[in-house]
């Protein structure tokens, strides 16, 4: 059974009277009291599923729409699996070392429930390749045909690499299909396929990345009709199911956000004593970490823009691009920088990248307003941790002090903290901008020269207009039946990465560089 036919199994069910529950892949985070708020994890009582994009459902005593997009059906809808396991174990402790209870035409419970989990994560995945070939000579192969309407530039930028994905995934299927046990799907072992191509989910890095970017440049073709004509004839010709192509674009997002949740269930099921139970267990460590990667380029690459924003606000900047070689704010904060030979003492703001440190004076009457005054190079720098008292190289009595100096010691700068504690923060500052250098080395983590020019591109339009402005997002133009408010107006933000664990805790630096910037409004 495909995905679509699951939901419409689903929607049949909740038309019959049964109860649907399904599990939220993703945080919706709403201020709308029309709205159902969750975690991921979460499991939610489908009410209303008749809608496409929002459903009615309820957690406790909290009820509300919710993004469709956003959940998936539960695979066993007997009962919430907690309390059936629990029947099990004290039907067990009853019957003492008995055949145990069944489920289905002679299987355990367990192992039913198993078998399910097999079949489902073998049946997404047959569907996920249908999905991503129609894509592929549905819509990429018809637009290369009319090179009057689309550059290869232009695909790039819509498709990203979805064309790489879809050959992985070919590859990846037949080594399921291989281990996958048709005659007893409880018996398969899959683990050990998820471990073999750990480092080839990677390439969904790029196309995560891309996403936000490829959905921008699709909604300005589609304001023209010939493109709307256009995908819409792509659609009916490959006899693809009725969704728009942006819908089509989110498919991969979604996937590999639902590996660790599939294989997460898949684990619960499987007796520690099962052969695939050591290769299941590794698998789901190793695609939580795929994800954890996804989760991070993504911030990083977020970080950019802001980055480019920042630079574009700072008065009098000289030299090469903060881009040209850093992607990521590591700290920032006020010190008291020394000068040679007279020791005079100058309050400047310190912001630490990877790989540089750029300083900046404040302006005396404007305080938001920042001059550039030069930079350091953390490749060639060691950080020395200065005692209290008199510095012999600068001849100065010192507290909170700390040293930059380079190898040859022909450059060196003494910088002083406020208070010990910022001293000590600083400290670890430094270490974990080595620490980032340093894994960004292993992962070949990089910006391409394409997002560092399009993001200073995108500072110099909104500079110094202000805050940009957020995106605005569609209405819809329909309501539901009368027993339900009417639908939220708004499409939610997308939160695609929320696998990522533990939670990287909200940082405030560039809430502190915005106090620093005219970005005010």
């Amino acid at each position: 059974m495909g995905v679509w036919d699951v939901l419409a199994a689903g929607v049949q069910l909740i038309s019959d009277g049964s109860v649907v529950f399904a599990e939220a892949l993703w945080d919706h985070v709403t201020m709308d009291d029309q709205e159902l708020g969750f975690k991921a994890g979460d499991v939610i009582e489908v009410v209303d599923a008749t809608n496409k994009e929002w459903w009615w459902g309820r957690i406790l005593d909290s009820e509300g729409w919710f993004p469709a997009s956003f959940v998936r059906l539960r695979v066993n809808q007997d009962e919430p699996m907690e309390e059936y396991l629990a029947q099990l174990e004290e039907a067990r402790e009853e019957e003492g070392q008995g055949v145990g209870l069944l489920l289905g035409p002679g299987l355990p419970c367990k192992e039913q429930m198993r078998t399910n989990v097999i079949n489902e994560i073998m049946s997404t995945e047959r569907d996920y390749i249908k999905h991503l070939k129609d894509i592929c000579e549905g819509y990429i192969k018809q637009c290369r045909k009319r090179t009057d309407m689309f550059s290869e530039d232009q695909l790039r930028a819509i498709f990203g690499n979805i064309e790489e994905i879809y050959r992985f995934h070919k590859k990846f299927l037949k080594g399921l299909e291989k281990k996958f046990n048709k005659e007893e799907p409880h018996l398969s072992e899959i683990g050990t396929c998820f471990l073999e191509h750990q480092t080839d989910f990677q390439i969904y890095s790029e196309y995560c990345n891309n996403h936000p970017n490829a959905c921008l440049q699709l909604s300005k073709l589609m304001k023209v009709n010939k493109y709307v004509f256009f995908f819409e004839a792509c659609r009916l010709l490959q006899k693809m199911i009725d969704i728009s192509l942006d819908g089509f674009l989110l498919t991969p997002v979604q996937k590999i956000c639902k590996y660790p949740l599939q294989l997460a269930e898949l684990l619960k099921y499987t007796n520690p004593q099962h052969r695939d139970y050591t290769d299941v267990e590794a698998a789901l460590n190793a695609m939580k970490n795929v994800a954890r990667l996804i989760n991070e380029r993504k911030r990083r690459l977020e970080n950019v823009d802001k980055i480019a924003q920042w630079q574009s606000s700072i008065e009098d900047w000289e030299g090469e691009d903060v881009l040209t070689r850093s992607s990521d704010l590591i700290f920032s904060g006020e010190l008291t920088k020394m000068s040679q030979p007279q020791g005079k003492s100058q309050q400047r703001m310190f912001f630490l990248f990877d790989h540089q440190m750029v300083y900046c004076k404040k302006d005396l009457l404007r305080r938001d307003m920042l001059y550039y005054k030069g930079r350091m190079d953390m490749d060639q720098m060691e950080v020395v941790d200065v005692e209290d008292g008199k510095d012999k190289d600068f001849n100065v009595s010192v507290k909170n002090a700390l040293k930059l100096r380079s190898p040859t010691g022909d450059e060196v700068h003494l910088l002083c903290a406020k208070k010990p504690e910022q001293k000590q923060r600083w400290l670890r500052a430094f270490t974990d901008e080595r620490t980032q250098v340093q894994h960004d080395r292993e992962t070949g983590f990089s910006i391409t020269e394409v997002q560092k020019k399009q993001a200073m591109l995108n500072a110099c339009k909104t500079h110094p207009s202000g805050k940009p402005k957020a995106v605005t997002r569609p209405y819809y133009d329909f309501l539901l039946r009368q027993k339900h408010p009417s639908l939220p107006s708004a499409v939610p933000q997308q939160q695609v990465f929320m696998l990522a664990e533990p939670k990287r805790k909200t940082s405030n630096f560039w809430q502190n560089i915005g106090r620093l910037t005219p970005f005010k409004k």
